[in-house]
């Protein structure tokens, strides 16, 4: 296969961890006879400062014309100037409104050698496998608003969705729950909301569609609870944007570690593959207070190159190996600095690319 892949290497440890995200690309391509085409782009922090512009026209593209989409992180203090023209965040929300990047899909698999790095009891993490689809593209962070301007009297966001907006999202929910075990929990606050009555009508309409599933309307103040108490107890969550983000930071924790968590948006645009275009990063940020040290913890950036290849390219095979090659370095104890105390050896970032690299190339090819 020949694919073409954008890398927007962002900003803070978003070049650190993509470069290895990289390495194992390279590494796939080398062992499975394939030929990926890296083409780097200007995106957040690193855009503004250098072409005054956190999403440049290029960028957007070169995106439209890939396969796929590597992405690292954006932001730092340096673009933290609320009152700013332009802030590295604004290029992420519009990427993902400029490629229809309607739902974001997380999976939250604890790795059984680091269950000690959560903070909560071995008991309630057992047999967590779970993935949460938050709506991308609607909702309050893409609503009417208003900021306070100088006088700082009155400021308002508007939490707007359509139909349209919900269905699509509420739906691939279920065909992904569908393929797992036909459990699906949709998350709303229909008790205050009138968005989220309008959510839980046209979800509970959708999925209508699926009798085989057995489905749950979750308030979101109670699924914040339930994920810390009972989170073995879900497959697959559905939320509208702002629940969303929220509810995948706290499931990141059932794993110990933003760094190990990888995340794909997708959308209804298809690549040259006839396969879905996607964007594809950790869940961490750009930790801009561990930016250029080496410790950053490249797992997340990895696992994700393992979703690229599954779900924009349609390498299973290909995705799965990553997913083994990573296990297989978590297995012999090696840790980098966030995941320490479960571990027996610290190693810095590029070491453990190099140690995932090793163990793909030398793992029998199906």
């Amino acid at each position: 296969m020949d694919a073409n892949i954008v890398v927007l290497a962002g900003d803070g440890i978003g070049p650190e961890v993509t470069a290895e995200a990289q390495k194992i690309l390279d590494v796939v391509a080398e062992k499975f006879a394939h030929r990926f085409h890296f083409d780097p782009q200007l995106m957040g922090g690193r855009a503004i400062d250098e072409v005054g512009n956190s999403l440049p026209d290029e960028t957007v593209a070169a995106c439209n014309a890939a396969d796929a989409i590597l992405l690292g992180a954006v932001g730092g203090p340096k673009w933290d100037n609320p009152n700013a023209a332009d802030r590295p965040e604004r290029g992420l929300l519009a990427i993902r409104k400029a490629l229809h990047l309607f739902a974001n899909v997380r999976p939250v698999k604890l790795h059984p050698q680091l269950i000690g790095a959560s903070t909560l009891k071995p008991e309630v993490l057992e047999g967590v496998d779970l993935v949460v689809i938050r709506e991308l593209t609607g909702g309050i962070y893409f609503g009417p608003r208003k900021e306070a301007g100088e006088e700082a009297a009155e400021a308002f966001d508007t939490m707007l969705y359509t139909r349209p907006e919900i269905e699509r999202v509420v739906r691939l929910a279920a065909e992904t729950a569908m393929g797992r075990s036909k459990r699906l929990a949709s998350v709303d606050k229909a008790n205050v909301l009138a968005s989220s009555r309008l959510w839980r009508r046209v979800a509970t309409e959708t999925l209508g569609d699926y009798p085989d599933l057995e489905v749950e309307h979750v308030l979101v103040d109670a699924m914040s609870m339930h994920l810390i108490r009972r989170p073995a107890t879900f497959d697959v969550i559905v939320a509208p944007n702002l629940f969303g983000d929220i509810l995948t930071d706290e499931a990141s924790m059932l794993a110990g570690s933003m760094g190990m968590l990888p995340s794909a948006s997708l959308g209804d645009l298809m690549n040259q593959q006839q396969l879905p275009l996607g964007l594809y990063e950790p869940i961490h940020g750009s930790a801009p207070d561990i930016a250029g040290q080496g410790v950053a913890n490249p797992l997340a950036a990895i696992l994700s190159t393992a979703m690229l290849l599954r779900y924009s390219l349609g390498l299973e095979t290909e995705a799965a190996a990553v997913e083994s090659a990573v296990d297989a370095v978590l297995e012999e104890g090696v840790r980098t600095p966030d995941i320490k105390d479960t571990g027996t050896e610290v190693v810095p970032t590029q070491v453990m690319g190099d140690l995932v690299a090793e163990k793909l190339q030398t793992a029998d090819a199906d």
